[in-house]
C-alpha cells in the first residue's frame, strides 16, 4: 500500500488512545508495528503501567494520562480529560484512533475538540449484552450513539455491534473490520512444538498421558471463571484445569472461585504456554472478538468458548469448536466433557480452527483496514496530505 504522509511530505502523526497500556502492548502491538512500518510517527496514549518499556522498545512514543482509570469516576475522568486535551494540543496528531469503552467515548469528543483532522474509532465490543441489566445497556449505547457523533469513521470488530448502533452511526461511516492476531508468532513446525509442549508441561507438572485445560484471559469474575471452576471440580480426575493471566486490582472478584483451577498468573511465551494445552476454554460472559481465542485457533487447539457476541465470530459450534451459554456451568461442563473423552472430535475442531484462523485471522490485514480509513477520511475531507 502507498505510503501517507502529512502536509507537506513530513511523516503522518498517528496516535493510539486505549486505557490501559496493557492495550496497547498485547492488543494494538502489530497495528503498531505496521504503523511505523507505513513512517509514521506514532504515539500511545494511556495510563502508564508496566508494558510501557516494551510500547517504546519498537519505536512508539508513550503519553501517560496519569489520572485515567478503567473505572468511570467523574472526579478522575475529568483530570483524565485535561490531561488528553493538553496531550492532543501539543502533539497535534493528524490522526486519533480511540479504542476501548471509556477512552473511545472520551478521545472521540475530546479529539474534535481538539480539532484532530480525522478521529477515528474501533469498537472493540460494546461493553453491554443483551443479558445485561436495562439501565447498563441504556447507558452504553447512549454514551456510543453520543461519541459517534465525532468521529469520521466507526470500525467494528463484530457485526453484531454494528448493527446494535445502525440507527446511530450512518452506514457510510462505519465499516466491519473483524480482528485478528499475529499469526507468524504462532507458527512453529511440529518437532519444535513437541519440544516446547514437553518443557513447558514439565514446568507446569503435567504428565504426558495427562489432559491440560486451559483458559487466557485477566483473572475476573466476567471472564466466567466462576463456571470454570466448577467444571473443573465436576471433572476433576479426567484432566487438569489452569488459568493463565494477570490479576486486576481493580476487580478482585474472581479471587473466591479458586477450587479447581490452578491460577499460573501473567506469561509472556503465550505460545509456548498453548503448544502446552490440550484443550482451551473461554466461558466470558462478554468479548469484543477474542484475542486468546484467535490464538488457541491459530495453534490448532479444540475449544469451548461461551455462545456470545464476540465469541461467535471465531467459528461455528460443532464445526470449529463448541458453544456453551454464558452463565451454564453446567453446559459448559458438558462441552468440556465432550472434548476429554473424544480424541477424534479434538483433532477434527483443532484442525478446523487452524484452517480458520489461517484464513481469517491476520492481524496485519486488519491494521490495513486502518489504513484505508485514515486515507479515506482524509480525501473526504481533501486534507494536504500525500501518498509517498
Amino acid at each position: 500500500m502507498p505510503r501517507l504522509r502529512g502536509p507537506g511530505g513530513r511523516p503522518l502523526r498517528v496516535a493510539h488512545l486505549t486505557t490501559v497500556d496493557m492495550s496497547l502492548h498485547l492488543l494494538l502491538a502489530t497495528e503498531l508495528k505496521v504503523d511505523l512500518e507505513s513512517g509514521f510517527e506514532t504515539y500511545g496514549i494511556s495510563a502508564p503501567g508496566p508494558y510501557v518499556p516494551e510500547i517504546e522498545a519498537i519505536g512508539v512514543r508513550h503519553e501517560p494520562l496519569h489520572a485515567l482509570t478503567r473505572a468511570w469516576q467523574p472526579r478522575a475522568d475529568a483530570a483524565a480529560a485535561r490531561e488528553l486535551l493538553a496531550v492532543l494540543n501539543r502533539l497535534r496528531p493528524d490522526v486519533l484512533h480511540t479504542h476501548n469503552p471509556k477512552t473511545g467515548v472520551l478521545g472521540r469528543v475530546l479529539g474534535r475538540l481538539a480539532r484532530v483532522p480525522v478521529v477515528v474509532n474501533t469498537c472493540h465490543g460494546l461493553w453491554a449484552q443483551a443479558h445485561d441489566p436495562l439501565a447498563k445497556r441504556a447507558f452504553v449505547l447512549g454514551a456510543e450513539a453520543f461519541a459517534g457523533r465525532f468521529s469520521h469513521a466507526e470500525l467494528y470488530q463484530n457485526g453484531e455491534d454494528r448493527r446494535t448502533l445502525a440507527r446511530a452511526v450512518p452506514a457510510r461511516r462505519s465499516r466491519v473490520v473483524g480482528n485478528g492476531v499475529d499469526l507468524t508468532r504462532f507458527a512453529t513446525d511440529p518437532g519444535e512444538r513437541a519440544r516446547t509442549r514437553a518443557r513447558v508441561r514439565a514446568e507446569f507438572g503435567v504428565g504426558p498421558e495427562e489432559l491440560l485445560v486451559g483458559g487466557v484471559g485477566r483473572r475476573v469474575a466476567e471472564k466466567g471463571i466462576g463456571e470454570y471452576a466448577e467444571a473443573a471440580r465436576a471433572l476433576a480426575g479426567k484432566a487438569r484445569f489452569v488459568w493463565i493471566g494477570p490479576d486486576d486490582p481493580e476487580k478482585p472478584d474472581a479471587h473466591g472461585a479458586e477450587s479447581g483451577v490452578e491460577f499460573l498468573g501473567a506469561r509472556s511465551d503465550m505460545p509456548a504456554v498453548y503448544a502446552a494445552l490440550d484443550v482451551f476454554v473461554l466461558p466470558s460472559y462478554r468479548e469484543g472478538f477474542s484475542r486468546s481465542a484467535m490464538e488457541a485457533a491459530a495453534v490448532g487447539l479444540p475449544m469451548v468458548l461461551s455462545d456470545i457476541r464476540g465469541c461467535r465470530e471465531i467459528g461455528g459450534h460443532d464445526e470449529h469448536l463448541l458453544l456453551a451459554p454464558p452463565g451454564d456451568a453446567r453446559a459448559l461442563t458438558t462441552a468440556l466433557d465432550r472434548l476429554l473423552t473424544e480424541p477424534g472430535l479434538r483433532g477434527r475442531l483443532g484442525a478446523a480452527a487452524r484452517r480458520r484462523a489461517t484464513a481469517h485471522f491476520d492481524q496485519r490485514a486488519v491494521a490495513r483496514v486502518s489504513l484505508e480509513t485514515y486515507a479515506a477520511v482524509a480525501r473526504a475531507k481533501a486534507l494536504p496530505w500525500t501518498v509517498g
